[in-house]
């Protein structure tokens, strides 16, 4: 008899934001396959069930997608009860839905458990809204980094008004930032980039997006990290975050 495979999202970081659900499931798992930005502190809801790494990280060497595909299935079809732990949510850039059809192609039973994608529980951390009826009456998320190479398209995303809410952007930030000027949102925009967000050594830079690039580099921030664009960031919850974007707006001037 086949087994079950579980696509779980393990959240941001934070090993308390993970669903009550995705904790009952891999109390049950035989089998973890885990990857490389899932808190190791979640292992300990399932001391039963054997771990395999199978990490994938933006700009680093990673398992590729069809083995992991084909070892989901090959460990279903031995019986075994699976969880696929992912970061965030693993139908938010998370190739969760690859990873179901192939399940479905081969006739395994498989169960979505969503998570708190870092998308929103970063901007959260610090303050920020992603929608707001005042600021923003839309939020759109999007990948800075495809499989293909090929780039959004910034003017229609600039024309919607809505908060920008960027994955995987950080490797081609100067590209991401001149490509959003030259589609018409202002320099002077407020932008927020936060690095490991909800973990303690989580990391934020306020300012304004023509500054971002040189605002990163002086503080050091590197990926994984959450690019947030649109007049939300203003509500970031401490005023230095806050004096920052003014900080910003006068040395842009």
């Amino acid at each position: 008899m086949a087994g079950k495979v579980f696509l779980i999202g393990a959240g941001p970081g934070d090993a308390e934001l993970i669903t009550l659900k995705a904790v009952k499931a891999l109390q049950s798992a035989d089998v973890i396959l885990l990857d490389d930005l899932v808190n190791r502190e979640l292992l300990q809801h399932a001391p039963q069930a054997r771990v395999i790494e199978v990490g994938k990280r933006g700009g680093c060497k990673s398992t590729p997608q069809h083995f992991i595909n084909r070892m989901m299935v090959a460990l279903a079809e031995q019986g075994q009860t699976v969880v696929r732990l992912k970061g965030g949510d693993p139908f938010m850039f998370g190739r969760g839905g690859e990873e179901m059809l192939a399940l479905r192609s081969a006739g395994i039973w498989v169960d979505v458990i969503p998570g708190i994608s870092s998308g929103m529980a970063a901007p959260a951390s610090i303050g920020i809204p992603v929608t707001h009826r005042e600021y923003a009456h839309g939020v759109t998320f999007i990948t800075g980094h495809t499989q293909e190479g090929s780039s959004p398209d910034w003017k229609a995303l600039a024309q919607s008004g809505t908060t920008l809410v960027i994955y995987m952007g950080m490797k081609h930030l100067a590209t991401i930032v001149s490509d959003l000027i030259s589609a018409g949102i202002s320099a002077d925009m407020p932008v927020a980039a936060i690095q490991h967000g909800t973990l303690p050594q989580q990391r934020q830079v306020i300012s304004t997006l023509g500054m971002l690039p040189m605002a990163i580099q002086q503080e050091g921030l590197t990926s994984p990290a959450i690019i947030v664009v649109g007049d939300v960031v203003r509500l970031a919850q401490s005023m230095n975050l806050q004096n920052a974007v003014a900080d910003a707006v006068a040395i842009a001037a």
